[in-house]
């Protein structure tokens, strides 16, 4: 339910980062950036920058509870969070002044325990980690350690969770998650930055672990239908937080791992801070704890994306202002450089996944589409091919619109490039990519004579082809829908037009070499069959397909080096000229309107009737 409070109130309890990045700062800044009211409670303040910690200069207990019901007693917090307490005193007066205003229960309460430094130290003594576990957790909905924390928390009394007493696998993790929840919060939720993990990682505790929930958040390339979209084998890397949420709930105790990528920066300076505040905004807000958690967790993956590298001259802070931004294609950053392309698939996930994953390529895969079926799929690919042709001639005088310097997308496309190739080559303002785009229509059109002998090994013959295949009414309409979108709309808009093509292809392509069967000639040959498919037997047939030409090519290096300069080209059209709200409705009705006409053809080619 949404907090009916327009600015919700949130207390922050910790120290001061002078440098900004850390400590109440961060807390405020994530307040303000939820559209939260602030308010904060200081245990210590700090001289510190990004390169360290320089002094500390503690609240006394006494000041420190003043400044908590100071604030308790007149504005009406819906949510609280700690972060350094200091020392055993502090932590005692946080608890107290909690307890004197709250006499039932308390509003959700994040502590983030920060008790081990980024270097390895100990900043709590002993006591002080025996108050937090035995007197304050009981309070709390939700602890966020990080390994170092958990680890030291855990070495307090007889709570074994790995074999060495510390946290180095994604099960010790799970383990340690479960073991935390016994100091007596609702949930804990352990952080796994300072882990190295991969996909095959979560997919191994995933089938050793069916009632554990996996949540991908900010990870495109382990999305479904998003092959295309996987960058190098080192963006594989994953940050796996676990979610651990205790049996007190009707539904009972549930664990959740959520999965995003690992960010190679140094812009990590308050990242915990920032991670329980977002986190207590959400609950302010309204959300339970699940939806709290992963909404936060995306807003610190951003921030760390999003950062500034040139403030200071160690780790870095966060953009806590990311969210303020009024953009409608995010930036390009290095574990999302496909933002825009990221965008359309998410946004038209149920007719892509319907095209690329459609019964036509599953029956082509497995080897057992019928030959009907495929010969009038080249067929009617031929006759779009040919009427985009003519239209060309016939229309090129026409399109006279905004220049273009980008026609590296249109060398790599099937035939519907030809048209499109020719309104680019009138856009263009030089004459290098007037002379691309000219030999691109060059080389379609020998294409065409190409396709011309692939049709005849497959017993079409040229007079088939071209003097007796009818054109369809849905050909029709995807021919006369790309010239339209180009006549009407911009270079962006009509390199839009095309993308939905070569994209789906290229996902095509790998899906099926992804799921090659095992033991099957080119089963992981490259290290493709990794992932959501690793563990499975596999069931694409390779070797002895009938369509294993066609699959080669679409999955191999010359086809896929096209899809990459395709989504680098489109990208740089989106980042050189960003979209207004109403300029990408624009572009994603293309997007979606092409998808559906791809889409098509595969139907009609199913609905040939076999003999």
């Amino acid at each position: 339910m949404a907090s009916s409070t327009l600015q919700p109130p949130v207390l922050t309890i910790a120290g001061s980062d002078s440098s900004g990045g850390a400590g109440i700062q961060a807390d405020l800044k994530t307040f303000a950036a939820h559209g939260c009211y602030g308010t904060s409670a200081i245990t210590a303040l700090t001289a510190q920058n990004t390169t360290g910690v320089q002094d500390v200069f503690p609240s006394s207990p006494e000041f420190l509870e003043k400044q908590i019901i100071s604030i308790l007693s007149d504005i009406d917090i819906k949510a609280i969070k700690t972060g350094m307490l200091f020392d055993a005193d502090n932590t005692r007066a946080t608890i107290s002044a909690l307890k004197t205003h709250y006499s039932s229960e308390l509003p959700p309460l994040v502590i983030d325990p920060v008790c081990v430094s980024t270097s390895g130290h100990t900043l709590l003594d002993p006591d002080a980690i025996a108050v937090l576990c035995e007197k304050f957790f009981p309070l709390a909905t939700l602890v966020t350690p990080n390994k170092a924390e958990a680890e030291l928390l855990l070495s307090r009394g007889d709570r074994k969770f790995s074999s060495s007493g510390k946290i180095e696998t994604l099960e010790d993790m799970l383990s340690a998650a479960k073991q935390l929840s016994s100091f007596g919060s609702r949930a804990v939720l352990l952080k796994g930055g300072h882990l190295t993990a991969f996909p095959e990682d979560v997919h191994r505790v995933a089938a050793s672990h069916p009632e554990i929930i996996v949540a991908g958040d900010g990870a495109a390339s382990d999305e479904e239908n998003m092959e295309i979209l996987r960058v190098t084998a080192s963006s594989r890397e994953l940050v796996v937080d676990v979610l651990y949420q205790g049996s007190s709930s009707a539904e009972g105790s549930k664990t959740t791992m959520l999965c995003r990528p690992r960010i190679d920066s140094t812009n990590i300076h308050g990242t915990g801070c920032t991670l329980s505040a977002a986190i207590a905004s959400e609950l302010a807000l309204g959300s339970d704890i699940f939806e709290a958690v992963r909404l936060a967790a995306r807003y610190t993956h951003l921030g760390i994306e999003t950062a500034d590298p040139t403030i200071g001259h160690g780790h870095g802070p966060l953009n806590h202002f990311h969210s303020m931004e009024q953009v409608v294609v995010p930036r390009i950053t290095p574990t999302n450089p496909y933002p825009l392309t990221t965008l359309l698939i998410r946004r038209s996930a149920k007719v892509w996944k319907a095209y690329v994953e459609h019964d036509f390529v599953k029956l082509l895969g497995k080897g057992v589409l019928p030959k009907e079926n495929f010969v009038h799929f080249i067929k009617i690919i031929y006759i779009l091919g040919t009427t985009l042709e003519h239209t060309r001639k016939s229309t090129i005088t026409r399109s006279l619109l905004t220049p273009s310097s980008h026609p590296s997308l249109l060398a790599t496309h099937p035939f519907p490039t030809s048209f499109s190739s020719s309104l680019l080559a009138a856009k263009s303002s030089s004459f290098s990519s007037i002379s691309s785009a000219t030999e691109t229509i060059l080389n379609i059109i020998k294409e065409l004579d190409t396709h011309k002998t692939f049709c005849a090994t497959w017993g079409v013959s040229e007079q088939e082809l071209v003097h007796e295949t009818r054109e369809e009414t849905a050909t029709a309409a995807y021919g006369g829908y790309l010239v339209d979108a180009g006549l009407r709309g911009d270079t962006t808009m009509l390199l839009m037009a095309l993308l939905s093509c070569l994209l789906g292809y290229g996902e095509v392509g790998l899906w099926l070499k992804k799921n090659v069967k095992k033991g099957s000639k080119n089963d992981n040959d490259d290290g493709s069959r990794k992932g959501k498919g690793e563990e499975k037997d596999g069931w694409v047939v390779w070797e002895g397909n009938p369509y294993l030409h066609w699959m080669e090519d679409y999955s191999g290096e010359s086809y896929q080096q096209a899809v990459r300069l395709g989504l680098e080209t489109i990208e740089a059209c989106a980042a050189a000229d960003p979209a207004s709200a109403n300029r990408f409705e624009e572009w994603f009705k293309v997007w979606e309107r092409c998808t559906e006409f791809e889409k098509g053809f595969w139907d009609m080619a199913m609905n040939v009737k076999v003999k």
